[in-house]
């Protein structure tokens, strides 16, 4: 099994991926346990002392006038785990809940938070037994961080809560870490602030939002291509001549993605022929490459802040290098929660582009000689109809979905917290928009390759025709009479979110870019 070593320098996107998806182990390097072992040192000096300290010897938020005395400080890391763990809703998904936890533990061993070793040490053993605390959907506001889901994954660490076992199995959080041989951990000075204040959720829903997004864009390029094809366009616009006057980086590899699918395809370039010939093909299919390459764009924007926030330490207060234990406003989650917007933006308008490519395969006044609907006998069979009105269905939520959650804030804690950034909600709207992204680009893949097939007597491009191949060997069927649609739908559905169309057509045309 993959090991990931976590040092005091942060980590990279594909440990998170590898810790949350795969169930990678994670181990803490020997300079990680000797800067925790330091920072403590420094939060244990702070609570012998008599003045007070926030968050070592104070209460929280709007509480923090209050000085704790010693005898009530281990009851105090107890009591703000236990209330802040007040997540409500259906249970967020184990991969999200693994990011959060391994994240957190991220900031644990870079030695700006002052927990002890052994805290850090029990959540990579809780990760590595494979137990995954019960996160619920709603409860935070994304600032101070994502209190309530890091909270309750705190209280599986003190064997409190519920948490589900590496049998999938769900159990009081005690009797699994018993199982496994972990001992709850008993928090002292700052420990319990600290393992629930940051940015940790929505941070790692971007990450695998972005590698998730990385497969749907490269994926539009290749159904795009092939709806070109299936309406017989012109590659000519794609020509990287063309995009060089216009120097967006995302465009021109989404031209280039699509010329290179399309090499040697009989059935482009008789946009000017027929009996309905055209100057241009319409704004789907020509500017495919402007909108899903504006979408690349802002992605890469997207990693730019998903790295740094990656080798950051969120946590407040801290412990400077030079001993200081400061406050600070670090575990505001506004420059995660933009870029998850930003996201859900250029996901609807990809998807949008999308269906209106797969409206004009089925409507015979725009498809240049396509039966209507892509039908087998058009009024006996509806063809692929219903098919589009779910797609559109799809595309309407994911304009709804595309309303950003930054742009809201609602003030709590009594009007200490009252500025925050729900990047939580952005973050948990986006893994929706991008199931919907999936599918439909799945009815576009759907159509455009029974639009191909129809095309009798001119020969696709080889990547055209491995992806089809691919398609009909998943259990896809091509043209034919009506039949059950929706099997067809969702083993598109899992083709294109598994990678295989991917996998089907980069070894003809070469890595996509």
């Amino acid at each position: 099994m993959q090991t990931v070593v976590l040092g005091t320098s942060g980590t990279t996107p594909q440990d998170v991926i590898d810790v949350a998806r795969h169930g990678a182990r994670v181990e803490l390097s020997t300079e990680a346990v000797q800067a925790l072992a330091a920072a403590r040192g420094v939060i244990d000096a702070l609570a012998a002392k008599p003045e007070p300290v926030y968050g070592v010897s104070t209460g929280f938020g709007a509480l923090a006038t209050r000085h704790i005395g010693h005898e009530l400080r281990a009851q105090l890391q107890r009591n703000i785990v236990r209330s802040h763990a007040a997540g409500m809703g259906p249970r967020v998904e184990r991969e999200v809940v693994r990011a959060l936890m391994f994240l957190r533990l991220k900031t644990l061993a870079s030695g700006h938070t002052g927990v002890r070793p052994e805290v850090a040490q029990t959540m990579a053993d809780v990760l590595n037994a494979g137990i995954t605390p019960v996160v619920h959907e709603y409860g935070s506001l994304g600032c101070s961080g994502d209190l309530a889901p890091l909270s309750h994954c705190a209280l599986a660490l003190m064997g409190e809560g519920d948490a589900e076992g590496p049998d999938g199995v769900v159990k009081p959080a005690g009797e699994l870490l018993a199982a496994h041989g972990i001992a709850p951990v008993e928090l002292k000075e700052k420990e319990g602030l600290a393992l629930l204040n940051g940015t940790d959720g929505m941070l790692g829903m971007l990450i695998m939002a972005l590698a998730d997004l990385d497969t749907l864009y490269k994926s539009a390029d290749i159904t795009a291509a092939l709806s070109l094809e299936a309406l017989l366009g012109t590659e000519k616009v794609l020509e990287p001549e063309l995009h060089a006057i216009r120097p967006h980086p995302g465009q021109a590899a989404s031209a280039a993605n699509m010329l290179v699918v399309l090499k040697g395809s009989e059935l482009t370039g008789h946009f000017q022929s027929g009996e309905a010939p055209r100057v241009q093909d319409a704004y789907s299919v020509r500017c495919a490459p402007q909108v899903a390459g504006a979408g690349r764009d802002t992605m890469a924007h997207a990693r730019l802040v998903a790295e740094r926030e990656l080798a950051a330490a969120v946590d407040n207060p801290v412990v400077l290098p030079d001993g200081r234990v400061a406050s600070n406003g670090n575990f505001h989650g506004a420059p995660v929660a933009y870029v998850l917007d930003f996201l859900a933006i250029a996901a609807a308008d990809l998807g949008s582009i999308a269906e209106r490519r797969t409206d004009r395969l089925l409507d015979k006044n725009r498809s240049h000689g396509l039966p209507p609907f892509l039908a087998e006998d058009a009024g006996v069979d509806s063809g692929l109809m219903i098919a589009q009105y779910t797609q559109a269905a799809l595309v309407s939520e994911m304009k709804r979905l595309a309303v950003p959650a930054s742009a809201d804030s609602i003030p709590s804690s009594a009007m200490q917290e009252d500025h925050v950034s729900m990047g939580w909600s952005a973050a948990r709207k986006l893994r929706t928009a991008i199931g919907n992204l999936n599918r439909i680009i799945a009815v576009e893949l759907y159509a455009a390759t029974r639009g191909i097939e129809l095309r009798t007597g001119l020969t696709p491009a080889p990547a055209s025709r491995a992806a089809i191949d691919a398609l009909r060997a998943a259990g896809v069927q091509g043209p034919g009479p009506d039949r059950f649609l929706a099997p067809d739908l969702a083993a598109a559905d899992t083709f294109v979110r598994e990678g295989r169309l991917l996998a089907a057509v980069e070894p003809v045309t070469g890595p996509l870019a």
